[in-house]
């Protein structure tokens, strides 16, 4: 009886430094932010007041084809969503209205996250200086570039702490875990068969890529096809809309009818 106590107590005690192990994993980087922050970190500090806003942003770009405002679109459960390739001629394909969607993208991130970054940049004035910091922060530029598997916010602004000795900081990189950038390539793939062909074959993509779901909906009424393309790991989305190959009026809504 006394071993098989001993026992169950080492399998309690092992559950629980597991379970301790898993609240540090995902609780970790939060922690580290607020501490970071607490430490008088700037780029934490940036870090925790622009990715909220990056994400929320990317989140709407991504629901609309990849534009805040999206100017020629199809409405579908209330979203607007751009077409990417686009055509009112007769059984011919569409044509790209989206060539740089990458740096389509980028811009649209910059351009709204800009007066928050201004913002953000106030806030960590204000904290040094209430902390008796000297600041001087000097003006810079916002660039946002997707990559693999990121989405990385650079500052240039400058930021220089002085209480005693002095402390420079010459870019701030705010580093936000992202899919955009694989999910807008296999759009830009599907976009140019579209314009090719006037439709693209969506099971070749999820043969290939294990981990994206492509759903098409379409050709619609109105000629619309409408692409969805998931993440099957992160959940995340980006969905576009593209007409090709309209039929003459009279004739039907499209090849696959």
């Amino acid at each position: 009886m006394g071993k098989r106590g001993q026992v169950t107590i080492f399998i309690i005690i092992g559950i629980a430094i597991v379970a301790i192990g898993i609240l540090i994993y995902v609780f970790y980087p939060k922690l580290q932010s607020i501490v970071g922050t607490d430490s008088n970190n700037p780029t934490a500090f940036m870090q925790t007041c622009l990715e909220d806003e990056i994400e929320d942003t990317v989140e709407i770009l991504s629901l609309q084809g990849g534009s805040m405002n999206p100017e020629n679109y199809v409405l579908n459960d209330d979203n607007k969503i751009e077409y990417l390739c686009y055509t009112d001629e007769p059984l011919r394909p569409c044509v790209v209205q989206q060539p740089m969607l990458k740096s389509h993208i980028e811009s649209e991130i910059e351009s709204k996250i800009s007066p928050i970054v201004d913002a953000c940049l106030e806030d960590l004035k204000s904290s040094f200086e209430d902390k008796g910091y000297d600041v001087s922060l000097i003006d810079g530029n916002t660039t946002v570039e997707l990559l693999p598997e990121a989405i990385v916010t650079t500052l240039t602004n400058e930021l220089v702490l002085t209480k005693g000795d002095s402390e420079k900081y010459e870019k701030f990189r705010i580093i936000v875990n992202s899919k955009l950038y694989e999910l807008t390539g296999i759009a830009r793939s599907i976009i140019a068969w579209e314009a090719a062909y006037g439709d693209a074959e969506t099971t070749t993509y999820m043969n290939y890529y294990h981990d994206l779901k492509v759903e098409k909906e379409g050709p619609r009424e109105d000629g619309a096809t409408i692409y969805i393309l998931t993440n099957r790991d992160t959940k995340e989305v980006f969905q576009f809309a593209s007409k090709s190959l309209p039929w003459p009026p009279g004739l039907g809504i499209g090849l696959n009818e």
